[in-house]
């Protein structure tokens, strides 16, 4: 039997199954099973529910090799792997206290730099705070915000390094990185140098002894991803800016091979594993066709600094980051990363609040790279998701998504001009916004926050929970949780006045039959700061007792569709003559059987979990202080 006859029986089958939970015909059913199974992913893309041989695409050749698919180094050390970069210096530590951490972390496991020049460390104290570490080993990122003396600092330091007992050749491993981001940093708001100092900068680097070591250009996807740009924008727009770069040194007077080795880029990753996966391939797929265009494809090998996006970062259970920056950094040493940070898992949350001491949040961050790479052995195989349908179909689906992002911003004059006139700017907001209501709606959840949060956590302070000048973080940061974590802040700030806001459940019917509701509606409250009051079964003869007891202005009735049919009608009434103000429905509107006298609302899958819960503090909290005036 062939495969596209095996294929055939698999649909056949699969719209007998889908057609019977339906109630339907086979032939009534709205779409193909390929088509009711598919899940749509940001960006515009889908994911089908099976991927076959049919679905194969040619070799993408060999790591090093146009199209660097499978990686920009041919001849990268599988026993070390990617580079595990560590960043230094957010903090304004003095230069010799930087050096120490520094040597500390080279000691145990760190193999890349990530280095901020700030009031703790300026360009004269770049020799200081990297004494003892070896260059031609270690590649070294920057972060100088706006300024280019630090730069060119560390070029001195690096010919003034003591040579090494055994001179390391540079390969893309140990690329060092002046991570000037003029263009992108013009997005996201971050300081940054002009874009004519930094092609100055770069044109002198490429024309000196450091051209083979040092890349002066970083193309930083943050700046889109933090703002809320999903996985096709970010790339699109980063293909975007690197193409700006390249005519803006070529016309400084480099061959577009020279510009091209003066780019590095930095993606976010975060714990959509495939989607990470994905991206690394498919950034190297579009930058080494821009090569092939400028008729250097050889030179069109992107190097790549893999970022933990703080955007998904929560304050709330910030445990919970650990999980989230353990996938994303599988995601990006599959994906073929040359460097990978994961910052650490309280990065969210301003350094005067954090709990746990730097030096431990360090440790995790950093081993959580180091169990990857030598526990699991993940670095040992260049692109270990070569070759499967799934990764290499989505790899291509996410090239050419991305590829139309950046013709539309080159058929807008290029990246300058787009963002002068605002189309990336919309192209930002419109992906966030998707992404606020996929949130709001908890079809992408998050642990912790909208799914099963903790009320008993520790509040954090009012300014802790709004601040936005994150370490390493871009003034357009917008975090995935911070609605629903804004929510925990206002309720938090009445539980500490006084009692917690809070709603009463009326479950109807055995614990057997509510339990699935009430467990669902405890959680859904609990997203908001509420607190469910849950006391067991109730008949309507028992509600008026239990609102006496704690007086709420917020009910939700809780049981089956059936028990609704039989107890729902009085246990509503009850409610409302006992003087609740706002009676919801735990689960969908056509469960109630009495059309002329409904509840309020109901509360089920799907809903702007986020508006619901922010009209339901409206609703307790001004009661609440009505009644205190009163």
């Amino acid at each position: 039997m062939s495969l596209s006859e095996t294929y055939g029986q698999w649909s056949e089958s699969a719209a007998a199954v889908l057609a019977k939970s339906r109630r339907v015909d086979v032939a009534d059913l709205p779409g193909t099973p390929t088509e009711l199974l598919s899940t749509p992913i940001p960006g515009g893309l889908t994911v089908r529910p099976l991927y076959t041989r049919l679905d194969e695409t040619p070799e993408p050749g060999l790591p090093g090799e146009f199209p660097f698919v499978r990686g920009a180094d041919r001849a990268r050390d599988v026993v070390l792997g990617w580079r595990v970069t560590e960043r230094f210096a957010d903090d304004d530590t003095a230069a010799s206290a930087v050096n120490e951490q520094i040597l500390d972390a080279c000691a145990n496991g760190t193999s890349g730099l990530w280095l901020r020049v700030g009031e703790g460390i300026d360009a004269d104290g770049l020799g200081a705070a990297l004494a003892g570490v070896y260059l031609d080993l270690l590649p070294v990122t920057l972060d100088v915000g706006a300024d280019v003396a630090a730069a060119e600092a560390f070029l001195r330091v690096l010919e003034q390094a003591p040579a090494a007992p055994q001179e390391a050749a540079p390969t893309v491993a140990t690329t060092h990185s002046l991570g000037l981001s003029p263009l992108t940093a013009a997005f996201s708001g971050r300081p940054g140098v002009a874009d004519s100092d930094a092609v100055a900068l770069a044109v002198r680097v490429a024309d000196g002894a450091h051209a083979d070591r040092v890349r002066t250009l970083c193309v930083d996807g943050l700046d889109f991803s933090g703002g809320g740009a999903d996985p096709v924008t970010e790339l699109g727009l980063v293909v975007a800016a690197g193409v700006a770069h390249v005519r803006a040194l070529v016309d400084a007077g480099l061959t577009a091979a020279q510009a091209l080795r003066q780019i590095t880029f930095a993606i976010s990753v975060t714990d959509d594993q495939f989607g990470a996966i994905a991206k690394l391939r498919a950034l190297r797929l579009m930058w080494a066709r821009v090569a092939e265009v400028l008729g250097v494809p050889d030179a069109g090998a992107a190097v790549t600094h893999a970022v933990t996006d703080l955007a998904m970062f929560a304050q709330r259970d910030p445990w919970v980051n650990m999980l989230r920056s353990t996938v994303a950094a599988f995601g990006a040493g599959v994906g073929g990363a040359d460097q990978v940070t994961v910052h650490t898992f309280d990065a969210a949350i301003p350094g005067e609040e954090r709990t746990s001491k730097p030096a431990f949040a360090r440790r995790i961050a950093r081993n959580t790279q180091l169990l990857l790479l030598e526990e699991s052995n993940i670095g040992r195989v260049l692109d270990p998701g070569g070759g499967s349908w799934f990764i290499e179909s989505l790899t291509d689906d996410l090239a050419d998504a991305a590829w139309a992002v950046f013709t539309d911003v080159e058929n807008r004059g290029g990246y300058s001009a787009a963002l002068a006139d605002g189309s990336i700017a919309q192209r930002v907001a419109d992906a966030l916004a998707q992404r606020d209501a996929a949130v709001a709606k908890r079809a992408t959840p998050v642990t912790g926050v909208s799914e099963f949060p903790n009320l008993d956590e520790p509040a954090l302070s009012a300014a802790a929970s709004t601040a936005t000048d994150l370490p390493g973080a871009a003034p357009n940061l917008a975090r995935v949780a911070r609605h629903f974590e804004a929510l925990r802040d206002r309720a938090d700030a009445v539980a500490a006045a006084g009692e917690r806001p809070a709603a009463l459940l009326i479950p109807l019917g055995p614990i057997a039959e509510h339990n699935g509701r009430t467990t669902f509606i405890a959680n859904l409250l609990a997203a908001g700061g509420i607190a469910a009051i849950n006391p067991g079964p109730v008949a309507a003869d028992g509600i008026a007792a239990l609102t006496a007891e704690h007086s709420p202005r917020v009910a939700v009735l809780c049981g089956t569709k059936a028990r609704y049919a039989d107890e729902g009608p009085a246990a509503l009434a009850a409610a409302r003559e006992a003087g609740i103000d706002r009676i919801y429905l735990a689960g969908p509107d056509k469960e109630w059987p009495d059309a002329d006298s409904p509840p309020d609302g109901s509360l089920r899958a799907g809903i702007d979990a986020v508006a619901v819960l922010t009209d339901l503090l409206d609703l307790i909290t001004d009661s609440a202080r009505t009644g205190a005036t009163a």
